[in-house]
């Protein structure tokens, strides 16, 4: 069994609260989540206006399918998934093999 996790760092530049931030990052995780069907929730920076960051766990039987999952999260992520009001500035991916 593989355990793949990824951290995403973003930048929300046009965040003026609280509010607005969480609408953008609810809206992110629960389109990730549909899209990929993997485990995602807002881990650090919680008080942060324009900085969030994202957790992303999914377990897979094959090290190789877990990786390529979170790189397809990622990807998908810093092309559109944020809709211009994300921005990722930061992924970092480990795999941890149980």
């Amino acid at each position: 069994m593989v355990i793949g996790s990824l951290v995403l760092t973003l930048h929300l530049p046009q965040s003026q609260s609280l509010k607005s931030k969480r609408q953008v990052i609810s809206s992110l995780t629960q389109r990730v989540r549909r899209t990929f069907n993997v485990a995602v929730a807002e881990v650090e920076s919680l008080d942060s206006w324009q900085l969030a960051v994202i957790g992303v766990a999914c377990v897979s039987n094959d090290r190789r399918h877990a990786d390529e999952m979170l790189n397809k999260v990622a990807n998908w992520v810093a092309e559109d998934g944020g809709r211009g009001e994300a921005l990722l500035t930061r992924q970092d991916i480990e795999l941890i093999q149980a």
